[in-house]
């Protein structure tokens, strides 16, 4: 049964693409902890895209965050230390064009957006996404 209280995770990884791995494995853990083990495989795949694009396409490192908001709500980001917007998803269309990227993670999620971030002199965005439990 998941939890009513609201709980955030953040986990900082290197601009490498094995992070991508490291992050989508401890996604798993932290939803099956939190007895959230229906939203896994399709909150695995958002993560997946979402870091991947985070680290393929920026030179410094990234974060993974997962936040539960009660009553069932479950958000999904990646930051990434460039600042620049994340290029738009292409309008849908045949299904091949959803393999990848955010027009995957648009197709797949219930809302998805993006802003940028300054803190302290450093400068970046965030990506997210969010899943319903219900």
């Amino acid at each position: 049964m998941p939890e009513t209280d609201p709980w955030e995770y953040s986990l900082y990884i290197p601009n490498d693409l094995r992070a991508v791995t490291v992050s989508r494995r401890t996604l798993r853990l932290v939803l099956t902890m939190h007895g959230l083990i229906r939203l896994v495989d399709v909150a695995e795949l958002l993560a997946t895209e979402l870091i991947t694009n985070a680290v393929r396409h920026t030179k410094g490192p990234a974060a993974l965050r997962i936040r539960w908001s009660p009553p069932g709500t479950l958000r999904i980001g990646a930051w990434d230390a460039d600042p620049e917007p994340p290029e738009p998803p292409a309008a849908f269309g045949r299904v091949e064009e959803l393999e990848e990227g955010l027009a995957l993670v648009r197709a797949c999620a219930d809302v998805w957006g993006w802003h940028p971030l300054a803190r302290h002199g450093n400068r970046g965005k965030y990506v997210w996404c969010e899943l319903a439990s219900a």
